[in-house]
This record gives C-alpha cells, sequence and structure tokens, in this order.
C-alpha cells in the first residue's frame, strides 16, 4: 500500500474516482462506473488520510458537484460545467502539498488536467445531448401515411409504410396489395384502413 502514498499516485486515483463519479452521475444505474468510482475514492481516500492535503482543495472539489448537478439537470448553462471542470482541476492539482507547493509533478497535473477537462466538456455534453433529443422514428408522424397491405389485414397483418414493413390491424379485412392509410396506432402496430381512393 506504500504506493498509495506517493502523491502522483494519489493524485491519478482521485482524477479516475472523480472522473467515474460524474459520468455514474451522467448515466446511471450502469453499476461499473459507480463500484469504480468508489474503488478508486477509497484507495484515494487512504491516500488523503496518510497524506498532508489541503482541507480546502478538498472543499472545492466537493463544492464543484453543484454546478455539475445543476448544468445536468438545467441543459444548455455550459458555464456551470466549465466551473465543475475548473473547480476540480484546481481541488485535485493543489490538494497534496510538500512544503505549501504542490506536490504533484507539474508535468502530469498539466496532460491529466487538459485530458479530464476535455474528456468531462465532451462526455457530459454529448450524453445531455442525447438524452434530450427526440426519438428519429416518431411514431406518431405515420399516422395519415399512406401505405400498402403486403398481407391480407384485418385482426392481424403486415403493411408497408414509410419503406418499412408494420405490424397492422383494420376494423375491416383489407385485401393484400391494397392501397391503405395510417389512422392511428397501439404500441408498434398500426391500424390502417383502405385508402379512399382505392375504394
Amino acid at each position: 500500500m506504500d504506493i498509495l502514498l506517493n502523491p502522483n499516485v494519489a493524485y491519478l486515483l482521485l482524477v479516475a474516482g472523480s472522473l467515474l463519479m460524474l459520468l455514474a452521475l451522467v448515466t446511471p444505474g450502469t453499476g461499473m462506473l459507480e463500484i469504480g468510482a468508489l474503488f478508486c475514492l477509497f484507495l484515494a481516500g487512504y491516500a488523503i488520510y496518510h497524506i498532508s492535503f489541503n482541507a480546502w482543495a478538498l472543499l472545492v472539489m466537493v463544492v464543484s458537484l453543484v454546478p455539475f448537478v445543476y448544468s445536468i439537470r438545467k441543459p444548455g448553462r455550459e458555464i456551470f460545467l466549465l466551473l465543475t471542470i475548473i473547480g476540480l482541476v484546481a481541488g485535485t492539482v493543489f490538494l497534496f502539498t510538500e512544503g505549501g507547493r504542490p506536490a504533484i509533478n507539474p508535468f502530469l497535473a498539466a496532460i491529466v488536467s487538459l485530458l479530464y477537462a476535455g474528456f468531462i466538456w465532451i462526455t457530459t455534453r454529448k450524453v445531455i445531448q442525447a438524452a434530450q433529443s427526440r426519438p428519429r422514428h416518431d411514431l406518431g408522424a405515420l399516422i395519415g401515411q399512406p401505405g400498402e397491405a403486403r398481407t391480407r389485414v384485418h385482426s392481424d397483418g403486415s403493411v408497408q409504410v414509410a419503406g418499412e414493413l408494420w405490424s397492422a390491424r383494420s376494423a375491416e379485412a383489407i385485401p393484400a396489395g391494397s392501397e391503405i392509410r395510417v389512422v392511428g396506432r397501439e404500441g408498434f402496430v398500426l391500424l390502417v384502413e383502405k385508402s379512399k381512393e382505392a375504394k
């Protein structure tokens, strides 16, 4: 466990743990992110307990979670995500000290901070965009669309609408090959009627 008492190793564990924790907040329920974050933060906590550290830097890291939660709850406010990144980078770099100065290798801190900040910025924004994006296939848009009965349609059957094959039902029997129009849907089953032009 002596290797954990090296400030650079403790710094890397802290960065990895905080990164996994932020990803777990953005995409909850994966299990692996949460376990990884707890493991890394536990090892980093062991180091923090045994190495001289700045309490204010730890406080900055904890407080920087507030704007992060706000940024994922109120998308479009990138300034809060930026505040989180600045707080976490500053907190991790200045957490471990030797003689009042950061104990982290400056080159390591610069490289890790840049990668860390870039990864959080890009990943968090993409995850939020994906969560907010409208499904590409809007089933409601199929209502009113024309199509063709591929099989006889009544209590069940198949129709081709918008270039795709769908399960379908109709109030009255529709022979295969007839032109149809979608009038509703029940889940992934389209409710159709024979096209008025074809009657």
